[in-house]
């Protein structure tokens, strides 16, 4: 069986959660999700799933590449920087369950490491995957020069053969303003083959507008192939011409949506790199989802994982 290797760029935090007195600590990220369903989904089917961020030296980012290993989880492209460490955030959650969010992640080691590492060699060690992911939280905690790098790594292995997948995952508070993050939109997208888009943040980024007019919008970027996520609404999948609407797992106990878009993703694409058509890769994708949201928190029991 012919190895293909998938590389996931992002950013994984150590996640504190307070509830009822008492905090609980854990980790969390949304490309790191996807990178955990996927090795969890085509590791066995001849799939090598491996994570690219930076990592401090510290307790937190040794727990963390050892978690990732333990789910077969390549970490040869996690870069250590001595002076930095993981980002942190809080959940608090209060009487009605509503859930509050505080980050501390200014700092981190995910947002430097493209400073520390050559570029040059960064290109040669990415150029051999065949698919590229990465979301709009990726690109949002980057330096502006950072972010510029990565445009150029990014192209080169488009150049020489890389599939480039992008998640919109649109975090307001994450960047200057709405016209910024709609600019760097734009230049990932014009390098971005298979998008992978929730509607609820297309709208939060342009403002209101038809599912038609976004779809249009990427594809006049170049994107060939776009997924719609609508939550429990029917997805669209655009392609070759074509656009079909496939309809999301019924689910009546939901208990958590953490993660549900991070794993749709995952279960999309994992369909997608082990042969699937496009309508089966979008019906796995929800039959992942649908699973996901039945836990409470981002990441299920294995024994919960359904097949591929």
């Amino acid at each position: 069986m012919t190895l293909k290797r998938v590389a996931v760029i992002g950013e994984c935090m150590v996640e504190l959660q307070r509830k009822d007195g008492h905090i609980k600590q854990t980790f969390g990220g949304d490309t790191l999700n996807t990178a955990l369903y996927l090795s969890r989904l085509t590791h066995q089917h001849g799939v090598e799933t491996s994570y690219v961020t930076g990592l401090g030296n510290d307790s937190f980012s040794q727990e963390m590449r050892e978690a990732w290993q333990q789910e077969k989880i390549n970490t040869d492209l996690v870069f250590q920087l001595e002076d930095k460490n993981p980002g942190l955030y809080l959940i608090e959650t209060d009487n009605t369950g509503e859930r509050t969010f505080h980050y501390w992640r200014n700092d981190s080691a995910a947002r430097y490491w493209l400073e520390h590492v050559d570029s040059q060699q960064l290109t040669s060690q990415l150029a051999g995957f065949d698919m590229i992911y990465l979301s709009g939280i990726s690109l949002a905690i980057l330096p502006d020069a950072a972010r510029e790098t990565l445009y150029q790594v990014l192209e080169t292995c488009k150049q020489q053969g890389s599939k480039i997948v992008f998640d919109n995952n649109y975090r307001p508070r994450l960047w200057a303003n709405a016209d910024t993050a709609a600019k760097h939109y734009q230049r990932i997208l014009s390098l971005t083959d298979t998008a992978l888009l929730t509607f609820d943040d297309e709208i939060m980024l342009y403002g209101e507008h038809s599912v038609e007019a976004c779809i249009e919008r990427s594809q006049q970027c170049g994107v060939r192939e776009i997924i719609i996520k609508r939550g429990a609404e029917d997805c669209l999948v655009i392609a070759d011409g074509n656009q079909m609407s496939v309809a999301a797992t019924r689910v009546d106990n939901v208990v958590d949506t953490t993660a549900a878009g991070d794993s749709f993703s995952a279960g999309y694409l994992a369909k997608r790199l082990t042969g699937g058509d496009l309508e089966a890769s979008a019906l796995n994708a929800h039959k992942l989802a649908g699973t996901v949201i039945q836990y409470q928190g981002a990441i299920i029991p294995h024994n919960a994982m359904p097949n591929l």
